[in-house]
């Protein structure tokens, strides 16, 4: 099922830092994915369900390049990859083989994927830049994924950057890496952002006024009665 606008619409405006403060409060530590790192300056801030893929080490066996012909390969996966989903990728952090290059890249965006989230690395960056499909990776590699992985399986929970992604859990990633809310906390979530985003933009006006941080960040009973008078007045 396709994510709902209006969650697309509201999480495209709260920062993913913001997120995480949230996410916190609800006593979930460990969603930021390690390695996402943006491949280009200024992608957008995108949200989107994950669509999961998964490598465990390479196998001599397995992991050759007539693998990419079976029907368990990452060429058949992204046929299964419905639009507006995000690609997130468990690579186990190998930086040594990218998994995907510019061929793969352009079929994904030419069937509308949003994004490719990976903690592992991608290959012929130049090609995959000009695809236009937003990445985020851990770095680049020439060497194609058969060189240190075998691609096993999609639409099965992973851990990519250290975090649990299941299936339809919903990602948000900007300039500060990707970040996992899981599918169950979505409606909460998008119902506490746009305040928590608020408050902060509030006090981010103090501080720019000359005001201290104590007492502030995070505010004191005074603070909060100022804050919620200013939005009194629009």
């Amino acid at each position: 099922m396709a994510l709902d606008k209006k969650i697309i619409d509201t999480l495209s405006k709260v920062s993913t830092a913001t997120i995480t403060t949230i996410l916190l409060k609800h006593g979930l530590r460990n969603v930021w994915m390690r390695g996402t790192k943006p491949l280009k300056p200024g992608q957008p801030r995108i949200v989107g369900q994950a669509f999961t893929l998964r490598f465990v080490p390479a196998r001599e066996d397995l992991a050759t390049p007539a693998s990419w012909s079976s029907p368990i390969s990452t060429r058949a996966a992204i046929e299964d990859m419905p639009a507006g989903c995000v690609a997130v990728v468990d690579a186990m952090g190998v930086s040594d083989a990218g998994i995907f290059g510019d061929i793969l890249c352009a079929r994904m965006a030419k069937r509308g994927v949003a994004a490719l989230i990976t903690d592992g690395v991608i290959r012929d960056v130049a090609g995959v830049l000009e695809t236009g499909l937003p990445v985020w990776c851990n770095g680049v590699a020439a060497p194609p994924s058969v060189a240190g992985l075998t691609f096993v399986a999609w639409q099965q929970p992973i851990a990519c950057g250290g975090v649990a992604v299941f299936p339809d859990d919903v990602v948000v990633v900007d300039q500060d890496g990707a970040v996992l809310i899981p599918a169950a906390m979505v409606d909460e979530l998008v119902a506490a952002a746009p305040e928590q985003e608020n408050l902060e933009n509030w006090i981010m006006g103090e501080v720019e006024k000359g005001a201290a941080l104590p007492g502030l960040y995070p505010p004191n009973a005074e603070n909060k009665a100022r804050y919620e008078a200013s939005k009194k007045k629009g």
